[in-house]
């Protein structure tokens, strides 16, 4: 790090959570002296509550992040990798398609116990952590802020403050007062609800372990995701009102016959269907744009505070700790102020910020939809015959957001172009015979 960069001795970060406490061991790492404040208990006392949230898919981006303070490989000994979906059909056939090359795989990681682990390495190097803290007031121009608890009050006046304090940060409740600061909200018409299917009397997985598993539907869809011990959280996704809705489903008598209708493998899986389905609550998902993510040379958003999408592509985490991972880059190569170093984070970041919340809601569409037709599939199947011949080419856009490091905003532009292109493929009479012909690998390379 450029030891004349004049920058904040003491640096104060609202959460604790994936984001927050990564962040808080690269500036560790960089020598400054780090707070944490949280407003929820410490979850490692509560193992349950920990874990009570969708599970959470680490790739390529995440692992890098992780890498920045060396606990990748630690992480992936306790993920399980998935090399593919695999659809349900209502009948309960099944269908697959691999994420990638072979070898190549998502890995399903317990939110909660990621997080615990990011908590123990962050107190390991000294960050000071302090939970049931609330964020109630934040004066931008000084970067300090006021934390409260059921016992007392503090001001915290450190030299930097960073908001890491999710989807509706307070940090950035006190930007959006000022003027030039552009926000934007927006709820999806889609609510979550998670179920689970315990392991087997033996402690195996029920389904196949390796892979994360769709039950299409057009309209909606659930999704499981294995667990360590044997278990899959499930989640459905469903819309929040309607004539077939969370709304509609008002009785567990209703529930449990639309699930035998729609999900009747799963649901012969799920003996605590009726328990959890009543007590888990229909959560909404949000997706948020702000800009600026700094306020001069004190305050800074990061994570969901700055950027929080839907999590159908799984990349939420994963741009969270890219975030961290650029900003620590950045930080390493800074040769201006502090301010100077700001403006480069936000204007690194932004479009990223933007084009993976548009890459998010078009994954919801394919994953619910897409991923049952036939012509999908075999359009993939395509895409990644050709990548394979001409991996200089042509990289899948899923490749590109899940296997790579190149910007989500230049993975979205290239995907864009390439979908033009398979949309022409897709056209061809008989492609179904033709698809690996000399022809269609022609035509790909032409339009290149």
């Amino acid at each position: 790090m450029n030891e004349n960069l004049h920058k904040p001795k003491h640096i104060a970060i609202a959460g604790s959570g994936l984001v927050g406490a990564l962040q808080s061991i690269y500036l560790k790492k960089r020598g400054f002296d780090v707070s944490l404040y949280e407003r929820r208990p410490d979850m490692r006392n509560n193992r349950i509550s920990a874990g009570r949230s969708i599970n959470l898919a680490l790739s390529d981006r995440g692992f890098k992040g992780l890498a920045g303070v060396g606990i990748d490989e630690e992480v992936r000994q306790i993920s399980i990798p998935m090399y593919r979906r695999v659809m349900h059909d209502k009948e309960g056939k099944l269908s697959f398609q691999p994420y990638g090359k072979d070898g190549q795989a998502i890995y399903s990681v317990s939110r909660g116990g990621l997080n615990c682990k990011l908590m123990d390495l962050a107190e390991a190097h000294g960050v000071n952590i302090h939970f049931n803290h609330r964020c109630t007031s934040v004066n931008l121009e000084e970067g300090s802020a006021v934390f409260e608890s059921d016992h007392d009050r503090v001001e915290v006046k450190p030299e930097f403050l960073v908001g890491a304090d999710g989807a509706y940060s307070e940090v950035r409740n006190e930007m959006e007062k000022r003027p030039w600061f552009n926000y934007s909200q927006y709820y999806i018409d889609y609510a979550y609800k998670e179920l689970s299917i315990p392991p087997a009397a033996d402690g195996t997985h029920q389904l196949e372990k390796n892979a994360l598993h769709i039950w299409p539907r057009k309209d909606f869809m659930l999704i499981a995701l294995p667990n360590l011990d044997g278990s899959f959280t499930c989640t459905l996704f469903f819309p929040k009102s309607g004539p077939l809705s969370f709304d509609s489903l008002d009785t567990l008598d209703k529930a449990e016959a639309f699930f035998k209708e729609q999900f009747a493998d799963a649901l012969a899986l799920m003996p605590h269907f009726r328990e959890e389905y009543s007590s888990n609550p229909a959560a909404a998902m949000v997706i948020v744009k702000c800009f600026p993510w700094t306020w001069g040379d004190k305050v800074m958003l990061i994570g969901d505070a700055a950027h929080a999408i839907v999590p159908f592509y799984g990349q939420g985490m994963n741009c969270g700790f890219e975030d961290c991972s650029v900003f620590d880059e950045l930080l390493v190569n800074h040769e201006g102020s502090w301010r100077d170093l700001m403006h480069k984070y936000e204007k690194a970041r932004k479009a990223n910020g933007d084009a993976i919340a548009e890459l998010a809601l078009r994954n919801f569409i394919e994953m619910r939809d897409k991923v049952a037709d036939p012509g999908f599939l075999l359009q993939k199947k395509i895409e990644a015959r050709f990548s394979e011949k001409h991996p200089d080419k042509w990289i899948p856009l899923y490749s590109m957001v899940t296997f790579s490091h190149i910007p989500y905003h230049e993975a979205l532009m290239n995907g864009d172009r390439q979908e033009s292109i398979m949309r022409e493929v897709m056209a061809l009479p008989e492609i179904e015979q033709r698809w690996d012909s000399e022809e269609v690998e022609q035509l790909i390379l032409s339009r290149l």
